[in-house]
Formats: C-alpha cells, sequence, structure tokens
C-alpha cells in the first residue's frame, strides 16, 4: 500500500490532505457549475424567463462572479504570501462558497435573481479558495513530488466529483428509493425538493473533505519582499501589520517586472487565457445550451457523469502522448477536438449527440489543462514557481469570463445559442495560434540558465535578490 501511495504522489499525511480539497471542491464544480445548477436555473429558477433568457442570464452571472475574483486575486494572493494567512483566506473563501451553494435549496421557480445572486457568490467562494489551495502545494511537495501530487489531486477531483453527482442524479430520477416525494402529483415545492437536496449535499460535501487540509496542512512561513534602493528582495519573516499595504503593492510591482524576463512563459499564459476560455465555456454552458434545445434532463447529466470518468485514464493517456509527440503537439490535439466539439454542437438535436460530444470532451479536458499546466512550469525558473503560478491562476479564473460573456453576446446579436455555441471556436483557433509562436525550448532554456546563475541563487548571507535586478 505504501508503495502504491508513493507512486500516486499520497505517501505522506500532509500530500493526502491536500489533495483531497480537490475532491471536496470538485463537487461544486461538476453538481453546482456544470450538471445540475444550470438545468435547474433554466427549467425552474427562470422559469417564467423563456430559455434563451435562462441562458442569457445564467452567462452574464457566469462573467459576474468570475470577474470579481479575477480581479481582486492579485491583491488577495500577494497579501496572503505577505502576511502568512493562506489558510485563512481559503477558509473565508471556502465559507463563502459553501453558504451560498447551502441557501441554493431556498431557491424556487421564478427565483431566477436569487439563483443568479447565490451562484455568484459560490463561484466566487470556489474560485477564491482555488487561489490559495494551489499556492499551498509547493509548501506541501517536495519539486520531485510536484508532478505527480498535483496530478493526483486532478484524479482525485475528477472521482470524487463524479461519485457525488452519481448520488444526486440517483435520487432525483428515483426519489421514492430515498424516501422523497414523488409521482405525478407534486406540488412545485415537493418536486423539486431532490434537487434542492443536492445542492445542500454538495455544500456538505465540501465542508466535510476540506477539514483534513486544515488539520494537516501547515501554513507556510511567509516571504515577503523587502525593498530598498538597491532592489528589493524576498525574506522570511512576519511584517509588521502597518506594513501590509505597502509591501503588497511591492511584491506587486515587482512581479509584473518580473514578467518581462520570461516572454516565452508569458506568451504561454496568453496563450492559455484564450484557449482555456473556450474550454471554460463549454464546461459551463452546455448543460443549459442542451435544456434549451431539447435535450432531456437525465441525458444531460448522465453525460456530464460520463465526463467525470472518462477523464481520468485519457489524462493519463495524454501524459504518454505528450512523452511521444511533446506537449504543445499533444495540446494542439486537444484543441482540435474541441473546435471538433463546438461544430457538432451546432448541429446537436438528440440526447445521443450530447453524450458522444460528452465522451469527446472527457478524452481531451483533463490532459489538455494539465499538459498546460506542465508546460508553463517547464519555462519558469523553478525557485519562483509559486510566484508565476499565481499569475497562472489568475488567468484561469479570468479565462472563465470573456466566454460566457462572448456567448450570452451571441445570443443577444443573434437570438440563438446555436450561434454562439460555435462562436466558441474563436477561442481556440486564437488561443492555437499564440501557443503555436511560443518558443519552447528558448523559454526552456532561459529558466534553466537562471536556475543556474549563482548571481540569481539566493545563499545564506547574500544580498536578497529582486526581478528588477536579474531574471532570476
Amino acid at each position: 500500500m505504501e508503495t502504491l501511495l508513493s507512486k500516486l504522489g499520497l505517501h505522506r499525511s500532509e500530500l493526502r490532505a491536500w489533495a483531497f480539497y480537490d475532491w471536496a471542491n470538485s463537487a461544486m464544480v461538476t453538481t453546482i457549475v456544470t450538471a445540475i445548477f444550470p438545468i435547474y436555473y433554466s427549467s425552474v429558477a427562470g422559469a417564467n424567463l423563456g430559455a434563451t433568457a435562462a441562458t442569457f442570464r445564467f452567462g452574464i452571472s457566469t462573467t459576474i462572479g468570475l470577474a470579481i475574483i479575477a480581479l481582486s486575486a492579485p491583491v488577495l494572493g500577494a497579501i496572503a504570501d505577505h502576511a502568512g494567512i493562506k489558510k485563512r483566506m481559503l477558509g473565508a473563501f471556502l465559507g463563502v462558497g459553501v453558504a451560498a451553494v447551502a441557501f441554493m435549496y431556498l431557491i424556487q421557480q421564478g427565483d431566477w435573481l436569487l439563483g443568479s445572486v447565490l451562484f455568484i457568490l459560490a463561484n466566487i467562494g470556489a474560485n477564491g479558495s482555488f487561489i490559495f489551495y494551489d499556492s499551498l502545494l509547493p509548501h506541501v511537495a517536495r519539486p520531485d513530488e510536484m508532478d505527480r501530487v498535483s496530478t493526483a489531486g486532478y484524479a482525485l477531483g475528477y472521482i470524487g466529483g463524479g461519485v457525488l453527482l452519481a448520488l444526486n442524479l440517483a435520487w432525483i430520477q428515483k426519489p421514492a428509493w430515498f424516501g422523497l416525494p414523488s409521482g405525478p402529483e407534486l406540488s412545485p415545492s415537493q418536486a423539486t425538493l431532490p434537487t434542492r437536496l443536492a445542492f445542500v449535499s454538495v455544500a456538505a460535501w465540501w465542508l466535510l473533505f476540506s477539514i483534513p487540509l486544515f488539520r494537516n496542512v501547515r501554513e507556510p512561513v511567509p516571504v515577503r519582499w523587502s525593498g530598498g534602493r538597491s532592489g528589493g528582495g524576498l525574506t522570511a519573516a512576519r511584517p509588521p501589520r502597518e506594513s501590509l499595504i505597502a509591501a503588497t503593492s511591492l511584491r506587486l510591482r515587482e512581479t509584473f517586472r518580473g514578467l518581462r524576463c520570461y516572454k516565452q512563459a508569458t506568451l504561454m499564459l496568453l496563450a492559455f487565457l484564450i484557449y482555456n476560455d473556450g474550454i471554460g465555456t463549454i464546461i459551463r454552458m452546455a448543460a443549459i445550451y442542451g435544456t434549451e434545445i431539447g435535450i432531456g434532463k437525465s441525458a444531460l447529466i448522465g453525460s456530464i457523469l460520463l465526463v467525470q470518468f472518462v477523464g481520468v485514464p485519457f489524462a493519463f493517456l495524454f501524459g504518454a502522448l505528450a512523452g511521444r509527440i511533446g506537449t504543445r503537439g499533444s495540446i494542439f490535439i486537444g484543441l482540435a477536438v474541441y473546435a471538433g466539439v463546438s461544430i457538432l454542437g451546432y448541429f446537436m438535436t438528440r440526447a445521443w449527440h450530447f453524450l458522444l460530444l460528452a465522451v469527446l470532451v472527457g478524452m481531451v479536458q483533463g490532459g489538455t489543462q494539465a499538459l498546460s499546466r506542465s508546460l508553463f512550469a517547464s519555462m519558469i525558473p523553478r525557485h519562483r514557481s509559486a510566484e508565476f503560478f499565481s499569475f497562472f491562476a489568475v488567468v484561469e479564473k479570468f479565462a472563465g469570463i470573456f466566454g460566457p460573456a462572448l456567448f450570452s453576446l451571441a445570443i443577444a446579436a443573434t437570438g440563438s445559442s446555436r450561434n454562439a455555441i460555435l462562436s466558441v471556436i474563436l477561442f481556440f483557433l486564437a488561443g492555437g495560434t499564440l501557443l503555436y509562436f511560443v518558443n519552447v525550448n528558448e523559454g526552456r532554456q532561459l529558466a534553466r540558465s537562471a536556475e543556474a546563475a549563482s548571481s540569481c541563487s539566493a545563499t545564506p548571507g547574500s544580498p536578497p535578490i529582486s526581478p528588477r535586478n536579474c531574471c532570476g
């Protein structure tokens, strides 16, 4: 068992605790963001709006929630690093998200405004917690463990989200099996009870399986910038509270300056921002789009459940493919499949069409996102990975904003969600084009040179190093 856990990257309690948060929060992503809540929003909360209007409001709600967290993420991340409160910040956003999801139980027919507000808060809570969750990885895993631990978290997320979604689907489709109201003559409140209980189950699951992280993962020692005429640097110390604002501002300025030294990594970030926006749009808008064009609820949720379990083996298969044809080439294959999904989605009319698209998405979703992360990691110096991955996390949040916004605008301009789903191809074409111009070898060589440069290495007794002094 110890050997197996070691191969999976889960051989220490803090590693298992960290990875289990992926298991915890993925229930929110699958049930609330992707599968059940979008359908409930369209058919119940927005029942008085009409299908297209409900889809439009859902897209705007998604955009608002992600925009708020994306704009605030750099400042919040810098504060957490400087003050040493990553776990407390994670807990605060977790609390907001869990409360919002739990209160979704109150949403009844026509309550689209309440549904929108709670969905916005749930997105803020979940995506805010992801920032601080990701930032803990370099502190719980050694450099040689990070790939395995990160992959294990990704796999646990697929499984955890899929398990709870399967349970939710069971009591929504067969409520009598669980002692819930069933039959043709139910009141609106009784008819929606199984779905509303699914929302409560997500809140409980998310909270319960977050406990190991707070118990077994220690708060990292804060690292802050120290300023001065000769240049700022990194020191491990707990700063006075009155210096927090100034230190946070300095940290943000220095991080932005540092990006100029790594042009290929920055170009990769921009490409990822664009094509991941397309991926996020398909994930977030698929269920409500399927509802609008008449795909049955069982087929929609069952197909999304299938994605969770198809994604686990194909994520590992994409890793093997990258070893044969290269990381960037493997990502191109994933983007090509996603473009095909958008085209097929335009012509989709039947439940089996949606099932086929779900399988295609499951085949490439995990692999494309995992390889994007590893490609970026290979083009940044290891001793500054946390700093750069904070920007990677911010880009992920922004990547959920523009797609739903464009989707909603396309609906408003054309009056058709089919045209909107076709417009998502633009993200894959533009992002893939930028990725084509990323010089991976140059980016990797610069990162390795920065690591090797003795003048840019933090050694005991040496002056602190700042991005304004050198690329390391």
